[in-house]
C-alpha cells in the first residue's frame, strides 16, 4: 500500500502539467521507434503476466495455509504450503528481475534510438539554426525529453500489462472469497484517489517553481562562472549583491522544498491511513464473518492480502492516461525537432569535388538570411512566435573567380558582406540567386563530405574545444599519424609549445583553449588546416585581434597554409593582403573595385581610402 501512496502522487503531480488528448500520429510515430524492440517487448508482456499470476496466487496460498493450521490438517501439508509459497516467491523474484532487465533494455533502447536519430538530424541544421537556438534548450531535448519519452515504455507500458492482469485476477479472487467484502473494499477507493489528485496538483505547483528557481540559478552560475563572465563581475560586478540576489533563489528553492516535504509527508500518512482502514474493515468484518460461519479463517486472510493486489493496479491504471500523456508530451517535443527540414541538403546524386586544383566562382550571387520560421523552431528559441519575415539582401550579384593558386582577399567595412561571402563557399548557407563553384561544380551538386575535405576554414575566433590537442587538430584528418601532428605544428609554428605541455599532444587546451594565448589559439586552427590539407582556404579575419607579436607569428604560420592553395582572405588590416593576387573591396553587399593593392591605390577610390585611414591614424578601425 504504501508503494502505491508514492506511485498514485507521482502520477497525480504530473497530471496538471498537460490535459491534451493524446494524439494519433504521434502514436503511430512512437510504434515505428518502438518496432525494432517488438520481440522484447512480447516477451516483456508475456513475463509481465506471469509474474502478476504469481503476485496473486501468493495471498490465496497464504489463506490455504491458515485454513489448514486452523483445521489442524497434517503437518506435511502445511510444510507442502509453504515450499509452495517460497518456490512461488523465488519464481516471482526471478522473473521480476528478467522483467525488470527486459524493461531497462528496452528502455535505455529508445534513449539511445531518440538521442542519436535527434543528435543525427540536429547536425544536419545549417548555422542559422545554431545561431538562433538556445543551446541549453536543445541540450533538454535530447536528454529530459527523451527520458521522458522512455518513461512511457518503461513504466507506462510494463504497469499497464501487469496491472490489468493482477486487477482482473485480484478482482476475480476477491469476488469469488466474498463479494460482499470485495464490494465494501472497493467504495474506499475514491478516498484512496481524491487526496492524490488535490495534493499532486499542489506539489506539481511547487515542483514547477522549484524548477523555475533552480534553472535561473544554473543559467546565473554558467554565465558567472565561465571565464569572461567571472572576470566581467570581478571588473564591473558587486560580489555582495550578486551572493545576495543567488541567495534570494536558493532560499526560495529551499523554502519550497520544505513545503513539498511537509505535503508529501502528510499525503503518505493519510494514504496510509486509508490502507489501515481498508485493512481494519476486512479484519473487522471478515472475522465476524468468520466467526459466524461464512467464511475461513484464512479467506479472511487472502482477502486482506489481495486488497492490496486491488487498490494498487487500480491506482495505477487510473493515472495511466495522465502518465501516458506525459510520456507523449516529450514525444511530441523530440518528434518536432526531428520534423524540423534542414534548410541545406545533399543532392541525391551529388559528386565529390574534382581532383586537382581548385578555382573558386561566384556567379551572379544573390543572398539575404533566412527566416526564423525556416531554421529554428519557437520552443528552442524560448519566444511565443518565430518572426516569419526574412532578412535584408546581404549579397547582391556578386560575380568574381579565384583561379586556382591565387590568393584573393576581400576588404571594406563591418557588415559589408564579406564573412558572408567566405560562409557560402563550405555550403554553410544557399545562395538565394546564381551559384558559387569549386572546381567548376556548383557547391549545391557536391557531396558534404567531399566539399568539407576540399574548403578549409581559419576563422577569428579560433575556437577549440574542451579537449586533447590531438583531438582539436585532428578533427578534419581523424587518422592522422603522430608524425604528421608534429609536421603541422611546426609548420605552424607551435611544437615548442605543445611539447612544452604536461601531456604534449595529451593535454587538455580547457574550454575555449583556455590555455593557450589568442594568437596560439589561432596557430592551432592553422596547424588544424595545414594538418586536413584542403585544396582550398578561406581565412576570415585570422589576425583581427591579435597583437604585433602575435600576428608576426600567425602570419608566418598563414604563409606555409596558403603556399599552393586558392586562398580567398578576408582582411581587417590591410597590411596584410598588399600581397595578395587581387583584392576585391566590398561595400553594402557588392563588389565595387577590384584589382592589385597598387593599381587600387591608383585609383584614388574606396580602397585607398581605407587604406590611408588606417595608415595615417593607426588607432582608427576602418574595416
Amino acid at each position: 500500500m504504501e508503494t502505491t501512496a508514492w506511485n498514485s502522487m507521482y502520477a497525480a503531480m504530473h497530471a496538471e502539467q498537460d490535459r491534451r488528448p493524446v494524439n494519433g500520429a504521434t502514436l503511430r510515430r512512437v510504434a515505428g521507434f518502438a518496432r525494432p524492440h517488438r520481440r522484447r517487448l512480447l516477451w516483456f508482456s508475456a513475463v509481465s503476466i506471469l509474474v502478476a499470476v504469481l503476485a496473486v496466487a501468493t495471498p490465496l496460498l497464504a489463506g490455504r495455509v491458515v485454513d489448514a493450521i486452523t483445521r489442524a490438517a497434517a503437518p506435511s501439508a502445511v510444510v507442502v504450503l509453504a515450499s509452495v509459497i517460497a518456490v512461488v516467491a523465488l519464481a516471482e523474484a526471478g522473473f521480476g528481475l528478467f522483467q525488470r532487465r527486459l524493461s531497462a533494455t528496452i528502455g535505455e533502447g529508445l534513449i539511445f534510438d531518440l538521442r542519436t536519430a535527434v543528435y543525427d538530424h540536429v547536425q544536419t541544421m545549417p548555422v542559422a539554426f545554431f545561431s538562433r537556438t538556445r543551446t541549453g534548450a536543445l541540450v533538454s531535448r535530447l536528454n529530459n525529453d527523451v527520458i521522458g519519452a522512455q518513461r512511457a515504455f518503461s513504466d507506462t507500458f510494463a504497469g499497464l500489462v501487469s496491472n490489468v492482469v493482477m486487477l482482473v485476477l485480484a478482482l476475480v479472487a476477491m469476488l469469488a472469497l466474498s463479494w460482499q467484502i470485495t464490494v465494501l473494499a472497493l467504495v474506499l477507493l475514491p478516498v484512496f484517489l481524491l487526496p492524490a489528485r488535490r495534493i499532486g496538483a499542489r506539489l506539481a505547483g511547487l515542483q514547477r517553481e522549484k524548477a523555475g528557481h533552480n534553472a535561473a540559478m544554473g543559467n546565473r552560475m554558467t554565465e558567472r562562472f565561465s571565464a569572461p563572465g567571472a572576470t566581467l563581475i570581478k571588473l564591473f560586478g558587486s560580489p555582495r549583491r550578486e551572493s545576495a540576489e543567488f541567495a534570494a533563489r536558493a532560499g526560495r528553492v529551499r523554502d519550497i522544498g520544505v513545503r513539498s516535504a511537509m505535503v508529501q509527508e502528510t499525503f503518505y500518512v493519510t494514504l496510509v491511513l486509508v490502507s489501515a482502514l481498508a485493512l481494519a474493515l476486512i479484519y473487522g468484518l471478515g472475522g465476524v464473518f468468520a466467526l459466524n460461519g461464512h467464511l475461513q479463517a484464512g479467506t479472511v486472510v487472502a482477502l486482506a492480502m489481495l486488497v492490496t493486489r486491488l487498490y494498487a493496479p487500480l491506482t495505477a491504471l487510473a493515472n495511466a492516461r495522465v502518465e501516458l500523456m506525459s510520456a507523449m508530451v516529450s514525444f511530441e517535443r523530440v518528434f518536432e525537432v526531428l520534423d524540423l527540414p534542414p534548410l541545406i541538403r545533399e543532392a541525391p546524386d551529388a559528386r565529390d569535388v574534382p581532383p586537382g586544383p581548385l578555382d573558386v566562382e561566384f556567379d551572379g550571387v544573390s543572398f539575404g538570411y533566412p527566416a526564423a520560421d525556416r531554421v529554428s523552431l519557437a520552443s528552442l528559441e524560448e519566444v511565443a512566435v518565430l518572426d516569419p519575415r526574412a532578412g535584408s539582401t546581404v549579397l547582391d550579384d556578386v560575380s568574381f573567380t579565384v583561379r586556382a593558386g591565387q590568393t584573393v582577399a576581400l576588404v571594406g567595412a563591418s557588415g559589408a558582406g564579406k564573412s558572408t561571402i567566405a560562409a557560402l563557399v563550405p555550403r554553410l548557407y544557399d545562395v538565394d540567386a546564381g551559384s558559387v563553384r569549386v572546381g567548376g561544380v556548383d557547391v549545391r551538386d557536391l557531396g558534404a563530405e567531399s566539399l568539407r575535405g576540399a574548403v578549409g576554414v581559419v576563422t577569428q575566433d579560433g575556437h577549440l574545444f574542451h579537449d586533447t590537442v590531438r583531438a582539436n587538430l585532428t578533427l578534419g584528418a581523424p587518422d592522422a599519424t603522430d608524425e604528421q601532428l608534429w609536421a603541422a605544428l611546426r609548420r605552424a609554428r607551435l611544437d615548442r609549445l605543445v611539447v612544452a605541455l604536461p601531456d604534449g599532444l595529451d593535454t587538455v587546451v580547457g574550454e575555449r583553449g583556455y590555455r593557450f594565448s589568442g594568437g596560439e589559439r589561432q596557430r592551432m586552427t592553422i596547424a588544424r588546416v595545414l594538418l586536413a590539407q584542403p585544396r582550398v582556404v578561406i581565412l576570415d579575419e585570422a589576425t583581427a585581434h591579435l597583437d604585433s607579436t602575435s600576428e608576426a607569428a600567425v602570419s608566418q604560420a598563414l604563409t606555409e597554409a596558403l603556399h599552393g592553395r586558392t586562398a580567398l582572405v578576408i582582411a581587417h588590416r590591410l597590411s596584410t593582403v598588399r600581397q595578395a593576387d587581387a583584392i576585391l573591396v566590398v561595400d553594402d553587399g557588392r563588389i565595387v573595385e577590384s584589382g592589385t593593392h597598387d593599381e587600387l591605390l591608383d585609383l584614388a577610390g574606396r580602397y585607398a581610402r581605407l587604406y590611408r585611414t588606417q595608415f595615417d591614424d593607426p588607432e582608427t578601425v576602418a574595416a
